[in-house]
């Protein structure tokens, strides 16, 4: 007859697990709804020097970077650039022109009445928004820039302003985080739309590896 040999206790330590992650889902099935409010900040707008407008939208950012240069805020409009898609490349490989989305921000800027002097375009592409912090930070050191307003979507103000703050502390620079107005998620109900779940889930997870070190 085969000898059974069972762990003293097993029953409670899988009895304790299941409690720890219950209590686990719990916290997070808590938290969930907060997401939203907590991923979204705004600061008060001031006279600044420029107007940074972050890459990942063809509209909404650069109109909102368009409004407040209408309206005296800042008397630059600087655009960055995003990374391409496997599309761009394979068509770049091709040699077939396609336009940028930074391209076409500064086309639509320049229609709405924006000087070509007063819109600044990155020169380099992006892979993430730390990546963009850094070549923010080129550009105000050597403009000698005191304050600047970030404009990007709402899910996205908080770990923007973390992460071009960090690369701007030691310049004494303010940073100030602007949604766009024409940005239709909303952040405090955020579970009705799909895409903004993904968004705000995906934020949530890249905010947590940036104050942790883990993107830089």
């Amino acid at each position: 007859m085969p000898l059974s040999f069972r762990l003293p206790g097993a029953r409670l330590v899988r009895s304790r697990l299941l409690v720890f992650c219950l209590a686990g889902l719990g916290a997070v099935l808590a938290i969930l709804p907060f997401v939203g409010r907590f991923l979204y900040v705004e600061d008060p707008l001031q006279r600044s020097d420029a107007v940074l407008v972050l890459a990942g939208t063809l509209a909404e950012r650069p109109l909102e970077a368009y409004d407040l240069y209408r309206t005296g805020y800042a008397p630059v409009i600087v655009l960055s650039r995003g990374a391409l898609d496997g599309g761009q490349l394979a068509l770049a490989r091709r040699a077939i022109p396609f336009p940028d989305p930074a391209d076409l921000a500064r086309d639509l800027l320049v229609r709405l009445g924006v000087p070509a002097t007063a819109i600044v375009a990155l020169p380099r592409l992006h892979e993430s928004t730390a990546d963009e912090a850094r070549s923010i930070r080129d550009l105000v050191r050597v403009r000698g820039w005191r304050r600047v307003i970030v404009v990007t979507s709402k899910l996205h103000t908080r770990r923007a302003r973390m992460t071009i703050a960090r690369q701007l502390n030691d310049l004494h620079v303010q940073v100030i985080a602007r949604a766009s107005r024409y940005d239709i998620s909303d952040p405090v109900h955020y579970w009705r739309q799909r895409s903004d779940i993904r968004f705000a889930l995906f934020e949530l997870e890249k905010f947590v590896a940036y104050c942790i070190g883990g993107m830089s």
